[in-house]
């Protein structure tokens, strides 16, 4: 089930990317889209399509592959064909290869009207698009903006970036066309932010959110998630591209993940929870969980899988994860919404998660728990917590003792 944020979507006309088998739609009450570019040539038709399909897999709903020569023109007309999803062709400079794209058969374009300034090219390719009904995104980047309006507004600003978008949109209603989508994107997050406010309030045509030139990873993902997270919690926003310094694999994940943790896409993979571990853990709560998530890889299995460092709170505390395994003694006590289910070796714990995921993904959580001895696996987890509590107290982190001492120093 998709669960809203806080604000309702801000409401915007739809777009069509027109795959003729994997359509996507893009504004009004469509989801919200994942998109990803390949750093591959696009002339190298096999390379460039192994990567499309990498980022499918990944969770990206359109790709964006580079046309700035010939030979790549001529890779997207054999490359458009057999992609799974579809392909915007990326344009800056010429507007000839914007038209030799369209002849390849792409189902998007992005124009930068930073580099492309020529107002009879922006409408002849405006009118082919039309002709053709290919949506365009006008792709504003707060580096390369015309030169007199860096003069106009002393610099970059929010309002340089949505006057440049809003020059385009003139020139393609010259010519009937707004089959539109647009990106104000800025390697400043606050920038970034300011200039999305404020498109959203100058028009209702879809809008692409990213920060672009965000870097690798992880300060990449911060600063991409930084801008793209407040600007759907607020509603604004129709499709999303994080643009890291990256294998871009790792773009339409974090995408995904962003959306799936938002409530704005279903679960398609597994949310691994973890505890931050504590002086009870009995294993090494961060290698299991790293384990966990790398067996697990890009299995589509949308279930929620807890990872706890110990029996005393773990299923306690993970009881609304649909599976989820807590340490005992060189053990693992397996557990499907809060009921104890199994006991494995410690060193089986990470296995016996993917078994127990892919079974409960298959026949239900209830069929899960019934081919379990519970009762069983319910003792043998109590009797481990009993002995931590034993050996260690309610209090393994004495923080108990502690809040004594602050309370004999402020009261003394």
């Amino acid at each position: 089930m998709i669960v809203t944020t806080t604000h309702e979507r801000r409401p915007t006309r739809q777009i069509t990317l027109a795959h003729p088998t994997n359509p996507v739609v893009v504004g009004g009450d469509a989801p919200v889209s994942v998109q990803s570019m390949t750093i591959t040539k696009t002339a190298d038709v096999d390379g460039t399509l192994a990567q499309i399909y990498a980022l499918y897999a990944a969770g990206a709903d359109i790709v964006r592959c580079t046309c700035n020569d010939l030979e790549a023109a001529e890779g997207l007309a054999r490359i458009v064909p057999r992609s799974p999803v579809p392909v915007v062709a990326d344009i800056h400079h010429q507007y000839k290869f914007a038209l030799a794209a369209l002849e390849a058969g792409v189902h998007c374009l992005r124009l930068n009207p930073g580099n492309i300034r020529r107002p009879e090219h922006i409408k002849l390719v405006a009118q082919e698009c039309k002709d053709r009904a290919v949506p365009v995104r006008i792709g504003v980047n707060g580096g390369s903006l015309d030169p007199k309006l860096y003069e106009k507004y002393g610099g970059v600003t929010p309002e340089a970036m949505v006057e440049s978008a809003e020059i385009e949109l003139a020139l393609f209603a010259e010519v009937d066309f707004d089959d539109v989508k647009i990106s104000v994107k800025a390697s400043s997050v606050p920038l970034m932010i300011d200039a999305y406010r404020l498109l959203s309030e100058r028009t209702d045509h879809p809008l692409h959110l990213g920060v672009t030139e965000a870097g690798p990873p992880p300060a990449g993902l911060i600063k991409a998630t930084a801008g793209i997270a407040t600007l759907l919690a607020e509603g604004i926003g129709d499709t999303i591209r994080y643009s890291l310094t990256a294998d871009p694999v790792e773009e339409a994940r974090a995408g995904r993940q962003l959306l799936e943790a938002m409530g704005l896409r279903e679960r398609k993979n597994i949310d691994l929870i973890a505890c931050p571990s504590c002086g009870r853990a009995e294993i090494d709560v961060i290698d299991v969980a790293k384990r966990a998530q790398e067996a697990f890889g890009d299995r589509e299995i949308p279930l929620q899988v807890a990872v706890m460092g110990c029996v005393v709170n773990g299923p306690g505390e993970a009881k609304d994860a649909d599976l989820g395994i807590a340490a005992g003694r060189q053990k693992g006590h397996l557990f499907v919404k809060g009921t104890n289910v199994a006991v494995v070796p410690e060193d089986e714990m990470v296995p016996a998660l993917v078994e127990w995921a892919e079974f409960i993904h298959e026949h239900g959580v209830e069929a899960a728990i019934a081919r379990a001895d519970t009762a069983k696996a319910a003792r043998e987890a109590e009797r481990d917590r009993a002995k931590l509590l034993a050996e260690q107290g309610d209090d393994a982190n004495a923080s108990e003792q502690k809040v004594e001492l602050i309370h004999k120093r402020v009261d003394s």
